[in-house]
């Protein structure tokens, strides 16, 4: 079993605040993360029919069972069980109390919001990491990460990718979604995932995703919003300045895992990958997705933006860092080429002050500095970032 590279910052939660919420996708990990490093605290999970109805027919006698606290999976499920837990960690002022998980982004941070406001630490779970695939499984190929993807159980029960992410999608839309929301044509909704699929890496438009599939506008902005509340789309924003240059003002649309969007990319055997045109937007995907994660697991926000202007200038990742920024290229190209640096220099004249230099993030294995810009094989990635 691999461990788990955001256990620290979920201990530290724990001591300082009476209720640690970990929230992220299914099948990322947040049950068996939580039975581990609170082994010693009682389990319930919601999704158990009689704990549920037990919870929701007398929350004050359910959450009394727990004196000292305990772990609720899927907690969205009776979001107004916070209301209560609210007045109990007031009262008792015990950090670490309740540990909560669930999987709706939107529907569960509302809830904490509205109930558990400054009481709860917030952690977000992604699937693995590069860096946790790699420290317990020989990586073979980049082909073979973007079409396994990094869904934990995949790895830890050797299971078959394809047969694997059909079951999680037949779960995902014939399940969560009926909950989030009223989909009555769901052969349209499973057209709409496919062709964001076929997007990834892509300026989000919505007139042409909606026009695709034969929807109206609003309903392809509700579908959108369903898929990003369920940890299934990443949006990632634009970096805007007040310049004298048009800037892109749409997100650029990602999945949060690669073996899905392989999936539903019809993709049913790694080898198709290594010839496929969408390829290097798959890579770029993974690698977005890994900093996320880099960012996440060590307890930070999401600081990560794209630049891109109307005559197509583009710099993938811009990376914050305080007041300053760190420029990244991402190519899945194994030999590094001129064509590299151009959307870089392009950004430096623009933005000379960029005392972290610039990166390079790419499928070769060097790891070298060149002038100012540091080049790094995608395995050393996390290396390399850490020192921002």
């Amino acid at each position: 079993m691999i461990s788990r590279t955001i256990s620290q910052h979920v201990l530290r939660m724990a001591t300082q605040y009476p209720v640690v919420t970990i929230t992220g996708p299914r099948q990322a990990g947040k049950t068996t993360l939580v039975k581990k490093l609170f082994h010693e605290k009682p389990y319930i999970t919601l999704e158990d029919i009689d704990s549920m109805e037990r919870a929701e027919r007398d929350p004050r006698r359910f959450l009394a069972s727990f004196p000292d606290g305990a772990v609720i999976d899927e907690v969205q499920r009776v979001p107004h069980l916070l209301s209560y837990m609210q007045g109990i960690v007031d009262e008792r002022q015990m950090n670490g109390m309740f540990i909560l998980t669930g999987s709706y982004q939107l529907t569960l941070m509302r809830s904490i919001t509205q109930s558990l406001a400054g009481r709860s630490a917030i952690v977000e779970l992604l699937p693995f990491s590069i860096d946790e695939v790699s420290s317990t499984y020989p990586i073979q190929s980049i082909d073979e990460l973007l079409f396994k993807g990094f869904y934990p159980r995949i790895y830890d029960q050797d299971l078959d990718p394809q047969q694997a992410l059909n079951f999680y999608l037949k779960t995902y839309v014939e399940r969560d979604l009926r909950e989030l929301s009223q989909i009555h044509n769901l052969s349209l909704f499973k057209k709409f995932m496919r062709m964001c699929a076929g997007r990834t890496g892509q300026i989000l438009n919505i007139s042409n995703l909606a026009n695709s599939v034969g929807v109206s506008q609003p309903t392809a902005r509700e579908w959108i919003s369903l898929l990003e509340a369920s940890y299934i789309i990443f949006l990632l924003e634009p970096y805007f300045v007040n310049i004298k240059k048009r800037l892109v003002k749409s997100p650029k649309l990602y999945f949060y895992d690669t073996g899905l969007a392989t999936f539903l990319m019809g993709i049913n055997e790694q080898r198709q990958l290594h010839t496929h045109p969408l390829r290097g937007n798959l890579f770029e995907n993974m690698i977005v997705m890994d900093i996320l994660k880099q960012r996440y697991n060590a307890g930070r926000d999401n600081n990560l933006t794209f630049y891109r202007d109307h005559k197509g200038n583009e710099v993938d990742v811009i990376f914050g860092i305080a007041q300053h920024v760190l420029p990244i290229e991402i190519k899945s190209g194994e030999t590094v080429t001129k064509e590299y640096f151009k959307g870089l220099k392009y950004f430096e004249k623009l933005f000379p002050d960029l005392p972290y230099g610039q990166a390079v993030i790419y499928g070769g294995n060097k790891y070298y500095q060149q002038e100012e810009t540091q080049i790094v094989n995608f395995l050393r990635m996390g290396e390399y970032l850490k020192k921002f």
